[in-house]
């Protein structure tokens, strides 16, 4: 706390207590499903903070049960270490807007496949350094078909796969023999 004369540098939220989080004059009711798809849009993958979970295409589904409201998520793979971060940040940003109690359930059937991610998603990948999977996830890499992997820093397909894991087990390191440089190639699943 400061002292007298002091000035709080800490931010309203810092100060907030639990019960004051969800603004008394908030009115969720009034939010439209695509006002809820974009508050959903603003939670960032806390592994890839470059792109959301909605570009990711892990929010498969936004309904009301009732007057609860019910967001269906679909984890990049059974066992990300992510995953009940991801489904806590996603209820803190519908609790900021106003809901006191949204329910998030996991789904896990079909299960999430990269080609869910969403163009403006990929580019984001792209920009941020990650290689977006590239191709569709049907698998042809198990039949021995070659994967032509473009480095996101200077576009060459000259590239070698470093090691099958990179900074998550979702991703794969790479190295363009191009421009040297490593990075990250998020797996085609």
């Amino acid at each position: 706390m400061p002292q007298h004369g002091e000035s709080d540098s800490r931010s309203a939220v810092d100060i907030l207590i639990a019960s004051d989080r969800v603004p008394a004059n908030a009115r969720p009711d009034l939010l439209t499903e695509q006002d809820i798809w974009a508050i959903l849009d603003k939670v960032k993958d806390p592994e890839v903070p470059a792109v959301s979970v909605v570009e990711l295409g892990i929010v498969r589904a936004v309904r009301w049960d009732g007057k609860e409201l019910s967001i269906d998520v679909t984890p990049t793979y059974s066992g990300c270490p992510a995953t009940e971060l991801i489904e806590e940040l996603i209820a803190e940003a519908l609790r900021a807007a106003g809901f006191r109690d949204p329910k998030i359930n996991q789904v896990l059937t079909p299960a999430w496949t990269t080609d869910w991610i969403t163009d403006e998603g990929k580019e984001k990948l792209r920009a941020f350094g990650i290689a977006p999977p590239q191709g569709s996830s049907s698998k042809m890499s198990l039949l021995g078909e070659p994967e032509v992997i473009t480095c996101p820093h200077c576009g060459s397909e000259d590239t070698e796969r470093v090691s099958e894991f990179g900074s998550t087990a979702c991703k794969a390191l790479y190295r363009c023999k191009e421009c040297l440089e490593p990075f990250d190639y998020f797996k085609c699943i």
